[in-house]
């Protein structure tokens, strides 16, 4: 039985802050800030269509070697848009809490 590893902050996974943020000092301990979290993931989903499409394109003019490559192609993808969606989700909801709140 594989041991099962500890869990990972999700701005790990993202690339380093970005040359603006650095200089503006918008961050703390090095962690990216909210809107480049959002980039991140929209910028993700963009590369994972776009892979996908191109993998559809090899299939379709059969120069695809690996049709399981188009299905890991898709899954990404289709993973990639609902990290989006729930990131979203989870801002409206915070919003919505933050509107709540009484001063």
């Amino acid at each position: 039985m594989a041991a099962i590893g500890s869990i990972q902050p999700l701005w790990d996974t993202f690339p380093s802050v970005s040359a603006t943020t650095q200089n503006t000092g918008n961050t703390t301990s090095g962690s990216p800030i909210f809107a480049d979290v959002f980039q991140y993931a929209i910028d993700n989903v963009k590369q994972t269509d776009a892979e996908k499409n191109q993998a559809e394109y090899l299939l379709a003019t059969g120069q695809l070697d690996n049709p399981a490559t188009l299905s890991i192609a898709s899954t990404k993808a289709q993973l990639s848009v609902e990290l989006l969606v729930q990131l979203r989700n989870k801002a409206l909801d915070a919003y919505s809490e933050v509107t709540r709140m009484s001063i």
